[in-house]
């Protein structure tokens, strides 16, 4: 059997990985601190001060949810405020709060989601000043089993070159890995956001 087949069962069979259509909320373009961004029903999962665009002053970015909806959210510093810039929705149900970092002044976001099949996923973005948004400029997302009981695939892709690389491991007979040769492919370029960047799901080609 097919082992991208195999794995559409499997992240199908995960109710925390099938998620209703939802609104984002209607938060304000400028407040004066991070907690005005944050709608009633809602909480910081975790946050992250930074310099996105490079100005000097203290940019923002955090994950706000509520019981079944989750979002990153940005935004930038400016006078005694802030005025956001970016906000996307993110799996609901993670295994565990994610992580925020900013190298060099690129977000990256860490995230986990799933059950004992479970999505890793790691996407990275930059400000882009022309938009005055934050660009996706690549991201690896990995199907896995937490209990070794199938498969793995990883896919990294770079969004601005349009260079992806997928990575099988099979489990074997013995209970371990064994790990194929990456398969170099070709996806179209075109300026994703924040808002519009596509689930781990999506990319490994799992669910619907």
């Amino acid at each position: 059997m097919n082992s991208r087949f195999i794995a559409a069962i499997i992240f199908l069979s995960l109710p925390a990985l099938v998620q209703a259509q939802t609104t984002l909320p209607p938060l304000p373009l400028r407040a004066d601190a991070l907690p005005l961004f944050v709608p009633k029903g809602f909480a910081v999962e975790v946050q992250l001060t930074a310099d996105f665009n490079k100005d000097g002053k203290d940019d923002i970015a955090a994950i706000i949810k509520s019981e079944d909806e989750r979002f990153l959210l940005v935004a930038l510093g400016e006078g005694k405020g802030l005025h956001r810039i970016g906000l996307g929705e993110l799996d609901a149900y993670p295994l565990g709060d994610a992580t925020l970092s900013a190298p060099k002044g690129v977000l990256v976001v860490e995230d986990l989601t799933g059950g004992t099949t479970a999505i890793s996923s790691l996407y990275r973005y930059r400000y882009e000043a022309a938009t005055d948004r934050m660009q996706l400029i690549g991201d690896d997302v990995e199907i896995y089993s937490r209990t070794n009981q199938h498969d793995s695939t990883k896919v990294s892709t770079n969004r601005l070159n349009g260079d992806r690389v997928t990575i099988v491991s099979k489990l074997t007979d013995a209970g371990d890995y064994r790990v194929m040769n990456p398969k170099h492919s070709k996806v179209k370029i075109e300026k994703i956001y924040i808002e519009n960047a596509p689930e781990p799901s999506e990319t490994l080609g799992v669910g619907d």
